[in-house]
């Protein structure tokens, strides 16, 4: 089968990769329709996460086709179209039993943080990912959810990551109605997070970044705010002043470890890996929120240590509230967010690629060419 492969930092080509196999009777095999880019494949790309070893298949946004069975899954049938969740998740270890299945215990038993996911090195299990014409799905009586009828392929793979993502950064930030909410990163995350913060009662939304063309987007399709902290100087001080002194009541850092803004930052955690990631954004987050605030993170970081002003949390008694999304979890209510037109994920879809052109898909993604917001990727196997 055709499937991306990564051979080091920069560099990914599409390959032929032998097919995959049920390993265990609660497996179910997928014939990819669509897959995407995530800004968080990205990280991996770039060489900034660990353990992201040469001969992987990246890819944890996929829906597709169920065309094989392990002998004990009898939640699926042959034909089913499913999005599949990026988390991998058992959905019966302790941890899934509290909803949190992006900490599945059974997925990835020998990490103490993430569960396993989908295509993301080896510190999250080491699985193959979907940018590929198939993959295997394990724990297949729990994942994989069925597509709703009528519902559009694009909308349902924006479903797999990005919506829930999005829709869980504002969820943890406790939204009170009226709350000011800043985020931080105008890529698909962000803007699927100020989306959503207007359903919790947000009465302001501000988002920060640096691209003109991602402000633009975000600022129409969510009706927000959106700022160049080129232009801003220091955005700390910019967004205390526009909230009297007193900071946001909610920020969100969207962005992760690739975040730009700060030379000390960028080589200590871009370019000498001294730390797990640039955290820019979160610095700006603890240090714009108010005091009393809550900062949510969804941005992605290695599992390693990162420079944090950690005085200002505990001087400012901010609440701060992480975790990869629950998507398992949250899909019922987001799948009616959408099937009532409430959210309209696709319209976030920029550039529809094959997946023989994978390398040149990371280009324009990586370097924020041609205006690319989200990324789809179409197998060969896969019919429009």
């Amino acid at each position: 089968m055709l499937a991306m492969n990564y051979r080091g930092p920069g560099r990914v080509r599409a390959e032929e990769k032998p097919m995959p196999e049920i390993l265990h009777p609660e497996d179910c095999i997928v014939k990819v329709l669509r897959s995407c880019i995530c800004g968080s494949d990205l990280h991996l790309y770039n060489g900034n996460v660990p353990d992201t070893r040469v001969g992987s298949t990246f890819g944890h946004e996929f829906v597709g086709e169920v065309v094989e069975l392990g002998s004990e899954v009898n939640k699926l049938k042959l034909g089913d179209k499913v999005l599949v969740p990026f988390n991998i998740a058992c959905g019966k270890c302790s941890f899934c039993r509290q909803g949190l299945y992006g900490n599945c215990h059974e997925s990835n038993p020998e990490a103490t943080a993430v569960g396993g996911i989908f295509g993301y090195s080896h510190t999250a299990g080491g699985y193959d990912g979907g940018q590929a014409e198939y993959v295997r799905v394990p724990y297949a009586n729990f994942g994989p959810t069925i597509i709703p009828e009528g519902m559009d392929l694009d909308d349902a793979v924006m479903l797999t990551d990005v919506v829930p993502t999005g829709y869980q950064a504002a969820e943890m930030g406790g939204i009170q109605p009226g709350d000011t909410v800043v985020i931080f990163g105008a890529g698909p995350i962000g803007i699927m997070a100020a989306k959503c913060s207007w359903l919790f009662g947000a009465g302001r939304v501000i988002v920060i970044d640096q691209n003109e063309f991602r402000l633009e987007f975000v600022k129409n399709y969510a009706k927000c705010e959106s700022y160049n902290f080129r232009s801003l100087g220091d955005p700390v001080e910019f967004i205390k002043k526009t909230t009297d002194w007193l900071g946001a009541d909610v920020c969100i850092d969207a962005v992760g470890a690739e975040a730009a803004g700060s030379a000390m930052q960028t080589i200590t955690g871009r370019k000498t890996l001294l730390q797990a990631g640039s955290a820019t954004a979160l610095f700006w987050a603890i240090n714009s929120v108010k005091k009393g605030g809550i900062v949510s993170i969804v941005g992605v970081y290695g599992p390693t240590g990162n420079l944090v002003p950690i005085g200002n949390v505990l001087n400012k008694g901010i609440t701060i509230r992480a975790n990869q999304a629950s998507v398992k979890r949250l899909l019922p209510k987001l799948i009616d967010h959408v099937q009532k037109g409430t959210i309209k994920p696709k319209a976030l879809i920029t550039h529809r690629m094959p997946l023989r052109n994978i390398s040149d898909a990371y280009r324009i993604f990586s370097d924020k060419l041609d205006n690319c917001i989200k990324p789809i990727l179409i197998p060969p196997t896969a019919k429009e």
